[in-house]
């Protein structure tokens, strides 16, 4: 019975004290939370990544880019859709490829003619079709 006392003790003991350092540890922890307001984060342009835009330097403003043509990756003749989009002004367009941080701009000398810009060419072709090296990277409609 003295066994059974002294358990009882010795349990409320360490039960007493570990109330105690978890309700220091919660006390001390709790620090004001910054808020962040949705489409608050401009970036170096001013666009707001969290509503949807990005700078295009083509246009020269804060654009949509899923408001573009949409592209497909290619490869071995699969395809699979990714986030890559196509903006065309006159005889420019702009590349937002997945793979790429930065856009690319590919200007064309006449209607009709393909966009082109180093080993990269768009091709109007059953929608578009986007060639590095000669060979089929991207298709979109």
């Amino acid at each position: 019975m003295k066994k059974m006392f002294l358990f009882l003790i010795i349990a409320s003991t360490f039960s007493c004290a570990k109330k105690v350092s978890q309700e220091n540890v919660s006390k001390t922890s709790e620090e004001p939370k910054k808020e962040v307001s949705v489409g608050g984060d401009p970036d170096s342009h001013g666009c707001k990544a969290s509503a949807g835009y990005n700078w295009s330097t083509l246009k020269k403003e804060c654009i949509r880019i899923f408001e573009g043509t949409k592209l497909s990756h290619y490869d071995d003749g699969k395809t699979y859709t990714t986030a890559s989009y196509v903006i065309f002004d006159g005889n420019k367009a702009e590349l937002f490829l997945d793979t790429q941080k930065e856009s690319i701009i590919l200007e064309r000398k006449s209607e009709g003619d393909s966009w082109k810009k180093d080993n990269l060419e768009l091709i109007p072709w059953k929608g578009y079709v986007l060639k590095k090296d000669g060979k089929i990277i991207y298709t979109g409609k």
